[in-house]
């Protein structure tokens, strides 16, 4: 079982590899790409089946470090296996779509490739036994991630999104590097299982904890960091399913679930997770609610998504494990593929991605429109979809944590689910009503914003709009050749792992555990949610949306201005940086080099007097006294 785990890591950093040296003849790189994927989901499945159980899989050998062990080991149990397996599924479905999806730019070589280090990477930190090896993975995700946004890097909007992405998630990985350094320095070893049994300074335990959850906000996109993951929408639509379904923003999930056993045993660093996933559940899914382009409202989505599942590692009492937090993001991979590449289908039909754009589009594509009503229904919550079930074991675990002495922590958590349930239903409600409800229902077409309109692929080329009627005239930028079988087999995949997906949650402690009344009290506020937009939204002839006063939806739509608050922020560090600066070479130096100055100076004034040419009359003056000398010398003899 040992070198299939190994190869689980390998095989995808080779592909990547053989990718990039085959990235002119894009058959080979992409026959590359998928059979590899598809050979390593086949691994994973095994894994999952038929883990070691084993936490002392040798890599390349351990560190010389002196007195600090650093044994590389690698891990593999049924978690390790289950979430191996889950996002190799979803990197297969992502390389198969995205040779379709990219089959006429002439980098999809380069792209491909990096999708398989992207895989390798999130494999890499899910097999790790280790802090260093996890840390690696954490960092090759995030170098993949910028080149991923930054794909079509001609657009100044992609390149600025990449490095904004880059950017902000490094700025919280220097609070990630500092918690891993605290905890192994507090176990003298970077082994996981050493780490996780150590005991000792309660000081280095708390710095560790509250590094890692601040690292993790940063990739999860958690407030205050989350303004770089709606902009990385800028990217093809594979890379936003890739990043938002099973890897990057869900790693932080996967981090603090292994690191569990010590979370659950500091209050501190929970009580800072629990505020800071509370938060940004509810405020991430307020903006998806006034979206005016598809991609971004899964994106607002996914942030919203990603605090619940942490909320369950912030809120669950110690013996009920991490579980509810795992299967919360096993079902999100699921359903999260499906939304985004089933956007990325529907934006090629319809030419962009503004929901103005998109309205009533969905209605006559058959397959993809009942694959997408799966997917949002299953986002919202509703039963017997495995979005169902993971959430209502979140709000159960929570539940448990409440009532079991959790105290405000837990509480503040399970009244977040419950705003974040009736949120979720309404901005799914009002994805389907738009989408699905034909044009000719709805009497006129809004106006389309032409800042959210572009697509990667895509344009709108012309906007008119009267009193009586308004017409979009779309066109395809490049000719999108119509979708192949496989492509389309893909999205069809996800739906029914949506559909059956709590099947793989068998066996997961803690993975399905939802309470009777918890689960009523949900599908009661789903129902009256949707009921809710269905009612103001007169059957879905209007978008709700435009029921939200223009002065709060405009600042909404831009994220209330969180990026003129990063630009602020950079502005105020380089201000600093600079003070610092002055201050140190013209305060803290001044006495230093003014002693030089002044050494420099005699110096040189010693230097010019011993090297200045006499003048006339002190000449005449020595030669006098030597002639004196002479005479008096020779009268005395």
């Amino acid at each position: 079982m040992s070198w299939i785990v190994r190869m689980i890591i390998v095989l995808p950093a080779l592909a990547a590899l053989v990718g990039l040296l085959t990235r002119r003849r894009r058959g080979l790189a992409a026959a590359v790409a998928v059979s590899v994927s598809a050979y390593v989901a086949v691994l994973g499945l095994i894994q999952w089946i038929a883990p070691s159980r084993t936490a002392d899989i040798e890599s390349i050998g351990s560190l010389p470090l002196g007195d600090l062990s650093v044994p590389l080991h690698l891990l593999s149990d049924r978690v390790s296996g289950l979430v191996a397996f889950v996002v190799a599924l979803v990197v297969l479905g992502i390389q198969v779509f995205t040779a379709w999806y990219l089959r006429d730019d002439p980098r999809y070589g380069q792209f491909a490739a990096t999708v398989s280090l992207f895989a390798a990477g999130m494999l890499l930190l899910v097999q790790s036994g280790d802090l260093v090896l996890m840390l690696v993975g954490w960092e090759v995700m995030g170098w993949c991630s910028w080149l991923l946004i930054g794909h079509d890097s001609e657009r100044a909007a992609a390149r600025r999104a990449a490095y904004k992405a880059f950017i902000v998630t490094r700025v919280a990985d220097i609070a990630m590097v500092v918690g891993i350094v605290a905890l192994s320095v507090r176990a003298r070893s970077t082994d996981l299982m050493a780490v996780l049994t150590a005991g000792g300074d309660d000081t280095l335990l708390t710095i560790g904890l509250v590094g890692i959850v601040i690292g993790v906000a940063g990739k999860s996109g958690l407030v205050p960091f989350h303004d770089w993951l709606p902009d990385a929408m800028e990217g093809p639509t594979p890379a936003s399913a890739l990043i938002h379904a099973a890897t990057m923003v869900a790693a932080g999930t996967y981090v603090i679930a292994r690191l569990f056993s010590l979370y659950a045993g500091h209050d501190g660093a929970r009580t800072l997770l629990a505020v800071l996933t509370a938060v940004t559940m509810v405020y991430a899914a307020l903006l998806a609610l006034v979206q005016t382009d598809l991609k971004r409202m899964l994106a607002y989505s996914t942030l919203s998504q990603i605090a619940i599942m942490l909320s369950a590692l912030a809120a669950a009492p110690a013996e009920l494990g991490p579980g509810a937090g795992i299967a919360h993001l096993v079902g999100h991979a699921f359903f999260k593929a499906l939304l985004f590449l089933g956007a990325g289908w529907l934006s090629v039909l319809a030419g962009a991605t503004a929901v103005a754009a998109l309205r009533g589009r969905l209605r006559p594509t058959g397959a993809l429109r009942w694959s997408m009503g799966i997917g949002l229904a299953a986002l919202a919550g509703v039963p017997p979809l495995i979005g169902f079930f993971t959430k209502d074991t979140v709000i159960d675990a929570a539940l448990e944590g409440a009532t079991g002495g959790g105290g405000f922590r837990a509480w503040l958590v399970v009244v977040a689910l419950f705003v974040t349930v009736v949120l979720t239903a309404a901005y799914c409600t009002r994805a389907w009503l738009l989408l699905d409800t034909p044009v000719a229902a709805t009497g006129r077409l809004p106006d389309v914003e032409p800042a959210v309109v572009a697509e990667e692929d895509v344009a709108v080329v012309t906007t008119t709009d009267s009193a009586d009627d308004a017409e979009v005239e779309r066109v395809h930028a490049h000719g999108h050749a119509p979708i192949t079988l496989p492509a389309a087999l893909v999205v069809s995949v996800l739906a029914a792992l949506t559909v059956v997906g709590t099947l793989f949650l068998v066996g997961l402690r803690g993975g399905v555990h939802v309470g009777l009344l918890s689960a009523l009290l949900s599908v009661l506020l789903v129902a009256g949610a949707a009921y809710a937009v269905w009612s103001l939204s007169d059957r879905g002839r209007l978008d709700v949306a435009d029921r939200v006063p223009s002065r709060v939806r405009e600042p909404a739509v831009r994220g209330f201005g969180v990026d003129t608050a990063y630009v602020g922020f950079g502005r105020a560090v380089t201000a600093v940086a600079r003070l610092v600066v002055a201050l140190d070479r013209d305060v803290v130096d001044a006495y230093p080099r003014a002693t030089a100055v002044v050494a420099r100076a005699a110096g040189r004034a010693g230097e010019r007097s011993h090297r200045a040419v006499p003048s006339l009359s002190l000449l005449s003056l020595l030669v006098g006294v030597v002639v004196v000398a002479v005479l008096g010398v020779a009268a005395w003899r």
